[in-house]
């Protein structure tokens, strides 16, 4: 399955991030107590670090490194700075009939997902801005606050252009949960 390439500059260098790894988090955590690194994700990075989609990525795939998967949904969202905070629970893609272990607090969703669908952050498989808006409004269960923040950063940040969204909301037809998107997208922009 291919992705579109999104990077920086090689001779940039790639974000540092220290992880229980690197430390015990107890000292991790003491240092940020003291002002000298932030959190990003599960893991930490100094202060003066651009919150950028790359060091979001990083942290990410720290966690969730089997390269099958794609970082979608919420995790899509926060790795793209839709929101400031990760998820609670990892969220992830993966295509069918592909079988991996994950923890129990990774939600995994089961999907066919188009090439165009998927860009490569350093490595690391994530939905694009405007695929992620849609498996917002099509995720199952309730429309909560966090789904609708993550959604409305999406749009705030300009990531996704609202015309854009609508217009893809429109095209999904009478797939399972195209209502529900349609009337999610109203409400959010309403």
């Amino acid at each position: 399955m291919g992705a579109a390439l999104v990077g920086q500059d090689e001779r940039v260098p790639t974000p540092r991030l220290l992880t229980s790894d690197d430390w015990p988090e107890a000292e991790l955590r003491a240092a940020v107590l003291a002002g000298e690194l932030v959190p990003v994700g599960r893991c930490w990075a100094s202060p003066a670090e651009p919150q950028v989609p790359a060091l979001r990525a990083a942290a990410h795939a720290w966690r969730l490194s089997d390269p099958r998967l794609v970082a979608s949904g919420r995790s899509a969202a926060w790795i793209w700075g839709a929101t400031s905070r990760p998820p609670a629970a990892d969220e992830v893609s993966i295509p069918p009939n592909v079988r991996v272990r994950v923890d129990a607090d990774v939600r995994l969703r089961e999907v066919r997902l188009d090439p165009h669908d998927v860009v490569l952050l350093h490595g690391i498989r994530v939905t694009t801005p405007l695929r992620t808006a849609v498996d917002l409004l099509r995720a199952p269960g309730a429309f909560d606050t966090g789904a609708l923040d993550a959604l409305r950063g999406l749009l705030a940040i300009g990531a996704v252009a609202e015309q854009d969204l609508r217009r893809r909301v429109d095209a999904l037809g009478t797939i399972p949960m195209a209502r529900q998107a349609a009337r999610r997208l109203q409400r959010a922009t309403a």
